[in-house]
């Protein structure tokens, strides 16, 4: 996946333009925050935000100012930001309370919340005013431009699972009449933008293409400062490939070499493991990973196979609730490979990075995935995937990977025990990865940047007079 930015949308197929050098001029943004407050209810919404306001937040716009909606009932994460230029914090209702009725009842309460929001915004120096939503909740009208960054496909591409009630489905066929309406939709990937065409019908020059970026901690380069400059070398240095930075990178990573053998020996794992760093819900496919398992199992152990590393393969995971976890070990007994696995909690990007880095492969066994972010960080680590050819996966995986079909339990056992067993096929994909993290070094305040001419698109001054 390159690095590339935004850009309207050329006949015939979605192109991506060259990022401009000149900064957007700022305008004012409305933005629903909730997701920051508690991010176990949203993580991947959470981290978006979070990574997108901290690089707001480095490089300050003039005329950049922000309107934030919040909940009233939790404390407020957005205090840290202390260079954005924040006007107001708005407190809304824990609409959450209603369950799949707060799909409905949530685009009336954000409507309200916004007005007046960006009342006077020009006075001090916007170039004009958005509203952005990311996540699942999108205003019914705001006199705003509407921006949303469309970070999931699921409910729309598993409805069995996501619409099921009257209210629901109706919270459901509103938000896709919402995007439909958009000003501009993010997505962060050309696979992402079809599929929202086609499920969605959104409109090809409303969709934008802003692929998104790993957190630091997962990079395989040193993380640079606000001004840029990362160990000798600034950002221009690091995508031209400066011999310095290079030396000091190589330096950096034999210094992190070690960080996956303490987290490892910490949770009990074998040298040689796989990590799986996604969600656990029915966006998830991990019903065919324990199928397959349990297929490799009853194929027996290659003769190959060095005495001292386990079989079949050993996967770690990550984040589970002990509710999922409790599920998944009965799942995994009842096809006798409940030895196969190991749990870690939610941790730490810096730990959950060592372990991604340590680990074999990655694993995104997926029925839906409209963002990819954990195979992006894994390749940003070095390690390769092995992951579903659905949604923005087999765009992300590339080269660094295998992809399979989902729900297809042979070919994915396939693609596990070749990752696992075959060191010829293993140091192909792992070199591929190793020089994807090495030149394809984007960064969220890429995204900051792509995202602000988004904003400065779209944004209408006459809406703020």
């Amino acid at each position: 996946m390159t690095s590339a930015a935004i850009g309207r949308p050329a006949a015939g197929r979605l192109e991506a333009a060259s990022p401009a050098p000149a900064p957007a001029p700022g305008v004012r943004v409305v933005l629903d925050a909730r997701a920051l407050q508690e991010p176990d209810r949203a993580p991947l919404t959470a981290t978006y935000l979070d990574r997108l306001l901290e690089a707001f937040d480095a490089a300050p716009l003039d005329g950049e100012s922000f309107a934030l909606l919040l909940r009233s009932d939790l404390d407020d994460p957005t205090t840290r930001f202390e260079h954005l230029d924040v006007v107001g914090r708005r407190m809304l209702p824990p609409t959450h309370l209603l369950r799949s009725a707060a799909l409905s009842v949530d685009p009336f309460v954000l409507s309200g919340a916004s007005v007046g929001a960006a009342w006077r915004a020009e006075s001090g120096g916007a170039a004009g005013a958005v509203y952005h939503a990311a996540g699942g909740a999108i205003p019914l009208a705001t006199g705003l431009p509407l921006v949303v960054t469309l970070l999931d496909l699921a409910p729309w591409e598993v409805p069995g699972a996501y619409q099921r009630g009257m209210a629901a489905r109706f919270g459901q066929r509103l938000r896709g009449r919402l995007l439909r309406d958009a000003a501009a939709v993010i997505v962060g990937t050309e696979a992402v933008a079809v599929a929202a065409r086609r499920l969605l019908r959104i409109r090809r020059d409303r969709l934008r293409v802003v692929p998104l970026a790993p957190r630091p901690a997962f990079s395989f380069w040193p993380a640079a400062d606000g001004n840029g400059s990362s160990m000798g070398g600034t950002a221009r240095d690091r995508r031209n490939g400066s011999p310095e930075l290079s030396r000091d990178a190589a330096a950096l990573e034999i210094a992190r070499r070690g960080d996956h053998r303490a987290e490892r020996e910490r949770l009990g794992l074998p040298e040689r493991y796989l990590v799986y760093t996604g969600r656990f819900d029915a966006r998830q496919d991990l019903a065919t990973l324990l199928l397959a398992l349990a297929r490799l199992a009853d194929a027996g152990r290659p003769e190959d196979l060095a005495a001292d590393v386990p079989w079949p393969p050993r996967v770690l995971l990550v984040g589970a609730s002990p509710e999922d976890r409790a599920s998944l070990a009965r799942s995994a007994a009842r096809e006798g490979v409940g030895d196969a696995l190991a749990y870690a909690p939610r941790l730490p990007d810096e730990r959950l990075a060592a372990l991604v880095r340590g680990a074999r492969a990655a694993i995104l066994p997926a029925i839906s995935d409209a963002a990819g972010l954990p195979a992006l960080e894994a390749i940003a680590c070095g390690t390769p995937v092995v992951a579903s050819a659905v949604g923005a996966l087999p765009e992300i995986v590339g080269s660094a990977g295998i992809v399979v079909q989902p729900r297809d339990a042979e070919r994915l056992a396939s693609a596990l025990a070749t990752t696992w067993s075959d060191e010829r096929v293993h140091a192909g994909l792992a070199a591929a990865a190793r020089e994807r993290a090495q030149t394809d070094r984007r960064t969220w305040s890429d995204v900051a940047d792509e995202t602000r001419r988004v904003y400065a698109e779209v944004a209408a001054p006459s809406a703020v007079e």
